[in-house]
Formats: structure tokens, sequence, C-alpha cells
């Protein structure tokens, strides 16, 4: 069998690009390598703070500050009857996990609106009292809990006995966020649950048939809030056409999943047709970042080629005027395997900094050994994520009616 699950934007997403850009040092655990308010500090030996520069004084950065980076949603029926909770599908991490009432009431019943998954309501729920699971940032926010199974609906396409994570504590930065729990599409390497992990669900998929044998894969298509299109994920399938249409043969680059992330090699890249070389250099796509970064030679040339770019040590990221027309900007691309595909010109601009600028959908991946390319590069994109042979594909998008300006993007 095979399924298409269609996306819904997340209703509480606000574009912000210091936020998003900490949300990933939180994810990474990355330093900075440009000035900023944001960095890393180390209180022990084995806690790593966020810290936030105040004037002359340094302290931890305030919960409310960071945000959950995820501008999709998706719509998830887990347990028997099915409970519906909406999740962050996220190609960077590997576990499924969700709101549950074993959390604390005065998380239960505090700000914001969740869809709380019961376990004592579903009759195919069985506790695995022996794990247990927790998700730590580099900032030391966490989410942890308890380990059961259950039947898994996603868009259609049934697993049975999938490892669901139950929350029972999460630190504040969590609370506030959008949506119900995350489902985790990177490789099972890196499923934090104890003390052994437990099979992913796209493991499953392919371990229970549930996919066909000839397609073990899921796909993304993703789209801006001014397309449009829908956004979808397909599970052992790829959608035939929207590769005729894009004209093109699909571009696969091997995966090295060593790491548990979707990697591959990306050692190029070009700012309007000039070439930079980036020997050995390694990507990956991560729908669960809407920013893209990348090392700081290419960042800066980059923004070299941007009218009126700058470094903003305020913002902690590049920014640049949001009156620009879409001529004025530089044409870029970045390497999957032996193939360039552009970012949309659309997609440069992220959202709004400060009055008459926007930050950069493009920033700098400080001292990461490799690119993560989030929503800003897989917007152009109809990304293929093979499983079974261990590829990761890509076939530009078909896009017309760009014609707008930046600013107008951008409202």
């Amino acid at each position: 069998m095979t399924s298409r699950i269609n996306l819904i934007a997340n209703p509480f997403y606000k574009g912000n690009g210091t936020k998003s850009y900490v949300h990933l040092l939180r994810k990474y655990g990355f330093n900075p390598t440009k000035e900023g308010p944001f960095f890393h500090g180390g209180s022990t030996a084995t806690r790593r703070v966020l810290l936030k520069k105040r004037g002359s004084e340094v302290g931890e950065v305030e919960a409310e500050d960071v945000q959950n980076d995820s501008m999709y949603l998706a719509p998830v029926k887990i347990g028997t009857p099915s409970q519906t909770v909406e999740l962050d599908f996220d190609t960077g991490s590997s576990d499924l996990w969700v709101w549950s009432t074993e959390l604390p009431s005065s998380i239960l019943h505090g700000p914001g609106s969740h869809s709380i998954f019961d376990s004592s309501k579903s009759s195919t729920f069985h506790e695995s009292p022996s794990l247990t699971w927790r998700i730590s940032y580099g900032d030391s926010s966490s989410a942890s809990g308890n380990v059961g199974t259950d039947v898994v609906n996603v868009g259609g396409l049934v697993i049975e006995d999938q490892a669901v994570e139950l929350a029972t504590s999460m630190s504040r930065s969590f609370v506030s966020n959008a949506g119900d729990g995350l489902l985790g599409l990177a490789f099972g390497k890196i499923n934090t649950v104890k003390p052994e992990r437990v099979k992913t669900l796209v493991e499953n998929m392919i371990i229970q048939e549930d996919i066909p044998k000839s397609a073990e894969l899921f796909t993304v298509y993703l789209t801006s809030s001014k397309d449009l299109e829908q956004s979808f994920y397909t599970f052992g399938f790829i959608d035939d056409a929207i590769v005729r249409d894009s004209g093109q043969e699909i571009s696969y680059a091997p995966v090295d999943n060593g790491s548990g992330f979707w990697m591959f090699d990306s050692t190029s890249a070009t700012i309007n047709g000039n070439p930079i070389h980036r020997l050995g250099n390694k990507a990956i796509a991560d729908t669960g970042t809407t920013l893209a970064l990348v090392d700081d030679k290419t960042c800066n040339a980059i923004y070299s080629a941007v009218p009126g770019a700058t470094y903003d040590s305020g913002s902690q990221g590049y920014i640049f005027p949001n009156d620009l027309n879409p001529q004025d900007l530089p044409t870029i691309t970045f390497a999957v395997g032996d193939r360039q595909f552009p970012v949309r010109k659309s997609d440069l601009g992220f959202a709004e900094a400060r009055p008459g600028y926007v930050f950069g959908g493009i920033q700098s991946r400080g001292d990461l050994s490799f690119d993560i390319l989030g929503d800003t590069f897989l917007k152009a994109i109809y990304a293929i994520f093979d499983v079974g042979n261990l590829r990761f594909g890509a076939v530009e998008k078909n896009i017309s009616g760009l014609s707008h300006d930046l600013k107008s993007e951008l409202k």
C-alpha cells in the first residue's frame, strides 16, 4: 500500500530569522563563528547552556525566545479508536513522540492549544515499561518520558506495533510550540530510546511490508504560503506527474547514514554561474529546519552578490533590503551529488529583520562540519528520500509566476 499525507500550515508560525537560527543552535549544538547575541557556554563539563549577552552581562536565554521551527504540521492518527494529533515531520531526527496525559497539569493546562494523546483510551496501546526516551538540546532544554506501542495511521497507511514515545516532562520552550509532537524521519541511529533504540516509523513500514519493496522510500513536496499548491509527503511511491512536469530526470546522490542524518555530497555551489568549489563538503536535508546553513566562505560570497546586504550582529545573521526585485538578486545553486539545484529567489528573504530589511534564508553554519539544507532549499525541489537504496533524490520544480517583488512576497 502507499499513502499521501497533505500538510497543514502551522497556524501559530510567524517567521523570525533570529529565532530560527537559535533553534538550529539548540538542535545541532554548534558554535557560531559570526558575532551575535546567542552562543553556547559550558557551565559544567557536561552541560552546555545557550547564552544571550545583555549589555556587558551574560545570562541564560529565556525559553520563550526559542520557537519550534516548523512551518508545517501533519495530522496523524494513533490508537484504537484513533486519536488525531498534529505532528512535525522532521528528517533531522528519528523519534516519534507526542504530548500525553502523563504531563504535569501545569503544562497540560498551560498556554497554547494541543491535542493530548491518552494511551488509556486506546485498546491497542501496550506499555514498554523498561524503555524511556529523552531528547535534549545544546541549551539543556529537553523532553522525555515513557514508551509504548500502538497502531499509527499516516495518510491511510497503517503501521502496527509502532513505538510511540509519551512525553511526561518537557522544558518550557516546548510548551509554547504549536503541534502535538514530532515524527522523526531520519535513520534509527539517532533515536533516543534507552536502553535500546526502537524501530522508526519508516523502518517498520519496510519490515511490515506496508510499502512496496520496489519503493522503500518517502518523498517531500514543500511549498510557501504564497503558492497555490499543497505541501505533502508520500510514502511508498514517487509522484510521477511532478517529475514529468519538471521535464527532468531525478538526480540521485548516495547517502552516508553513519551520522543518522540524510547526508550526501554537496561539493560545489554557484553564484550567478560562478562556481565555488567546496572539496569534501557534505550536506544534510532537514525538513525540520526553515533556513539553510552553509560555510562562512560560501555565505560571504552569496551576500557579497546581494545589493545592500550586510551582516547584522544584533539579528545574528545576514540581512538585505526588502525592496529588491528578483532580477537584483543572485542566482544561487547548491550541488546534490553531481548536479546543481537553484534556490528560489523568492526564498532568499526569510522574514523581516528590522524596518526595511529582511533576514536572509541562507546563513552561517558556524563550526558545524556540514551544511544544513532546510526549507529555503527544499521548497525549490521535489525531494526523494530513498531508504531502500540509501540515496537522496531531487527534481527541480517547474515553477512560474515569480515576477512579484520580494517586498510583496514577505507581506
